[in-house]
């Protein structure tokens, strides 16, 4: 009984250490300089909105001039924004060189990776290569090519580099680009984290779950898969049968109804902590559906995962061919 209480005993200390130290916040980051990539909406949007009000200097890349323009109305005048598409590798090179000079021998406390789309998500045998090409190219190449290029940057300060990866980095729900980029994702900011820590900087990795954001609009998707169902030849629309489109834009809003969230902050809340906290997490799992299901999916075996992932899956005309 005693080895019990004191085993119970010794769980309670280690979290309650573990609790103190999660909270244990950097001093003296007031006027700290730090870049955020997308913006315009959403997670980034928020962020540099937040960060501004809470006296970083922010530097907001957006991708339309409407965006920057916008997000510049409403917060203080020490934000700047700057119109940055992280797939222009001489952009991304212009804008780390002006960054540079505006941060001078101070460096940058904060790279926050935040833009990403989801391109287009539909069964691997109705895509091409151009479909996978560019969520590889934002979200995945983009990320590597800023971080690159603001590095130096980031290491003069020892500082923090936040990558906003996905749990669709951990498991994957469907065919197209978005996952195996949020995968891609995931391996470099392991490897990042670790060439890093004998510098002094701190690599973080955040992995939100289904959240209302322009990203995730059912709508839109939905109208993609359309578009490229709409060029399918004839045989392989035989193979998934002339409802499928109907029975999987209502199986994918019935799914997004149980697992969206629509408070975003949470996001935001953990981007901040991994730039202030002296002990930052090297991953934050975001989202009640990311903590409760898919974070836990993603460590059972294979053939838990594809049962349950399945059982979302509309059933093909060609298997009652068999």
């Amino acid at each position: 009984m005693l080895f019990y209480v004191l085993l119970f005993l010794g769980i309670v200390s280690l979290w309650w250490h573990w609790r103190a130290r999660d909270r244990m916040k950097v001093t003296n980051l007031t006027g700290k300089y730090i870049f955020i990539t997308g913006c315009d909406t959403g997670f980034g949007n928020m962020a540099a909105k937040i960060f501004d009000k809470k006296g970083f200097r922010v530097f907001a890349s957006c991708l339309t001039e409407t965006g920057a323009e916008e997000l510049k109305a409403v917060t203080s005048k020490q934000l700047q924004t700057v119109l940055l598409d992280v797939r222009d590798s001489d952009r991304v090179k212009k804008v780390a060189a002006w960054v540079k000079a505006e941060v001078q021998s101070e460096g940058l406390w904060g790279l926050v990776n935040n833009a990403g789309i989801m391109g287009p998500s539909a069964p691997t045998d109705w895509l091409d290569i151009e479909h996978f090409r560019e969520p590889i190219e934002v979200n995945l190449i983009g990320l590597i090519n800023v971080t690159i290029n603001m590095l130096p940057l980031v290491k003069k300060a020892k500082g923090r580099i936040v990558n906003v990866s996905s749990v669709g980095g951990r498991l994957a729900f469907s065919g197209g680009g978005y996952f195996p980029s949020k995968f891609g994702v995931e391996g470099f900011n392991d490897s990042l984290r670790r060439d890093m820590k004998a510098f002094g900087v701190k690599v973080c990795c955040i992995q939100p779950g289904l959240f209302k954001t322009a990203l995730s609009n059912p709508a839109k998707i939905i109208k993609e898969k359309e578009v490229i169902w709409n060029k399918l030849p004839p045989d392989i629309k035989d193979q998934y049968g002339e409802e499928y489109l109907q029975k999987d834009a209502a199986k994918k809003q019935k799914l997004s109804k149980i697992c969206l969230n629509k408070d975003i902050s949470p996001v935001v809340q953990c981007m901040e902590h991994a730039l202030t906290s002296l002990h930052p997490r090297a991953h934050y799992v975001v989202g009640q559906d990311a903590k409760f299901f898919w974070n836990l999916l993603s460590r059972m075996p294979a053939v838990i995962q594809d049962f349950l992932l399945l059982r979302n899956r509309v059933e093909l005309a060609v298997s009652h061919a068999k």
